[in-house]
């Protein structure tokens, strides 16, 4: 679907190509987003000097979004991109092939840098695949990592447009400092606690996992549509009630149907500890953001982990 449409709209993209298209009337340079959490550094960082469009909705799931034309319109003229990569964005690829034609926009790897946690797909014995990545996509969810993000999104910033690269620097500044106290929030927070093992509905954790040292059991892979073996949702139980974990985790943008199945065979409760791929709307009418969340998820963690 993605193709055809890039072959509809090459014509149109061709057309869109003139530098100053990709800078609003009052200066600020245009800025387009995959998902919420490179938005939100995205808007930190850019400030009063850019003018920033995401490309997925609250309340969408990223692995499932596809783009259309309005999108490709709208990445067309911009003046950067700022994507996720490490295989999250499946329609990124053929997406920059449709613009490039026709657009001066410079593509960010927000990724970029940081040391990737390799996946684990497996097939059953039809050849079905159980896991869907190859590599552990989601970096952000890890102040740590996020960090690396930043530094990649506000190089990418001052690159572009250095007669504001004072404005970028100091808002950057601000923001990793920021990250750096959620650092410090989840080592004191995780660190002397009786159980490092957490279930997951969503094998979503891996980089705060390896940061802050725990060990995540997932019930569905990399991708949340992964469909789970019988075998394996029989050992988590299994590993559930022998271990006491009080807790299974479960993400608001999924469907919680597995991990409420789970945690009734294994006799425990649900948490929601949030992947922070996206707002809910309930969330953003909320006004809640990356860092609320984040100590949203600390505190679920020590609560099941205490």
């Amino acid at each position: 679907m993605v193709a055809l449409s890039l072959l509809m709209f090459i014509a149109i993209l061709s057309g869109c190509g003139d530098a100053s298209k990709a800078t609003e009337a009052d200066g600020k340079i245009k800025v387009v987003t995959s998902f919420y959490p490179l938005y939100y550094f995205s808007k930190e960082i850019g400030g009063e000097d850019a003018s920033v469009t995401n490309l997925i909705p609250a309340g969408v799931e990223p692995h499932d979004w596809t783009p259309k034309s309005k999108d490709l319109t709208t990445l067309a003229k911009a003046r950067l991109f700022v994507y996720n990569g490490a295989g999250l964005e499946g329609w990124v690829g053929d997406m920059l092939h449709g613009v490039e034609s026709g657009s001066d926009v410079i593509n960010v790897e927000a990724s970029k840098g940081i040391d990737l946690i390799r996946g684990n797909p497996e097939e059953d014995e039809d050849g079905h695949d159980h896991g869907g990545l190859d590599v552990d996509p989601h970096t952000w969810v890890s102040p740590r990592s996020a960090i690396m993000m930043a530094t990649n999104i506000k190089d990418a910033f001052v690159k572009v447009d250095p007669d504001h690269a004072a404005g970028y620097e100091s808002r950057f500044n601000d923001l990793t400092e920021r990250l750096r106290k959620l650092d410090e929030k989840f080592i004191a927070g995780l660190s002397g606690l009786a159980r490092k093992d957490i279930v997951v509905s969503h094998q979503a954790f891996g980089y705060l996992c390896r940061d802050y040292g725990l060990n995540q059991i997932a019930v569905m892979g990399l991708s949340p549509e992964a469909e789970p073996r019988a075998k394996d949702l029989l050992a988590i139980a299994k590993f559930v009630k022998e271990n006491r974990i009080p807790y299974i985790f479960f993400e608001e943008l999924v469907s919680e149907r597995l991990a409420n199945t789970l945690a009734s065979e294994a006799g425990v409760k649900t948490l929601v500890l949030n992947p922070l791929e996206g707002l809910t709307p309930e969330q953003e009418k909320a006004g809640d953001d990356y860092f609320t969340i984040s100590e949203r998820n600390l505190e679920n963690l020590r609560k099941a982990l205490g």
